[in-house]
């Protein structure tokens, strides 16, 4: 078994659904008392928000890459990013680290292609939704075309992932709005959605709506195990 290396805590709120996941996961295929074997460098997410406000990305990236070769040093056999928005600097990270980063725009993308899809929507942060380096990977990688929510749901969607989940909150009511702006994604074209913040599936599930959901954080973690037990 590979040895994982996870940067998290972005939020920990989610990243503690990636270690469980995993090790779920670990014991499902191999069954007994086996776990991953897995090492977890977890940020101060405070640092990293005040970064993303400022538009910090290069400084960012050098954080994280700085991070990446702990883990490297310290015997991770690959990377895991425990966040969608920060893969804006996996090229940082790439060019850093001596192991692969597994990227969670491609673990996704192998999930939306498996299931026939071509035309999705995407849930995230503001800057997942509305800058490029996500919806063009997805794009020009694998053909898949990415619609997103209109400005005033972004911004909701961006209040509900900050306010509320990354600070363990999950509210009835931000459900119901979510599930609202996921129907109108419906009605832009979009086959399915992706949840792209690690934190949005705390909240909505795939009984919530009609459409097929890819919840990034699920299918991050399973491609880890993958990895791990190849």
């Amino acid at each position: 078994m590979k040895t994982i290396g996870l940067i998290g805590g972005m939020s920990w709120e989610s990243t503690q659904v990636y270690y469980r996941r995993i090790n779920e996961l670990v014991r499902e295929r191999l069954g007994g008392l086996h776990s991953a074997r897995l090492l977890l460098y977890s940020v101060d997410f405070h640092e990293i928000d005040a970064m993303q406000r400022s538009g910090e990305w290069q400084r960012a990236g050098e954080y994280l890459a700085g991070l990446a070769e702990a883990l490297t040093t310290a015997g991770a056999d690959f990377l895991v990013l425990c966040t969608n928005t920060m893969h804006k600097v996996a090229p940082a990270i790439e060019a850093a680290a001596s192991v692969p980063l597994l990227h969670i725009a491609d673990a996704t993308a192998a999930a939306i292609r498996r299931a026939g899809l071509r035309q999705v929507g995407l849930l995230g942060t503001a800057f997942t939704m509305e800058q490029q380096f996500y919806r063009e990977r997805l794009q020009r990688e694998h053909g898949i075309a990415v619609c997103i929510p209109e400005k005033i749901d972004r911004a909701r969607v961006h209040r509900i992932i900050f306010d509320e989940l990354c600070r363990g909150i999950a509210r009835g009511e931000s459900r119901e709005e979510l599930r609202e702006i996921v129907a109108r994604l419906q009605a832009q074209g979009a086959e399915g959605v992706i949840l792209g913040c690690t934190e949005i599936s705390l909240l909505l599930q795939q009984a919530d709506v009609a459409l097929p959901l890819f919840d990034s954080t699920d299918i991050h973690a399973r491609a880890a195990v993958d990895w791990a037990l190849a």
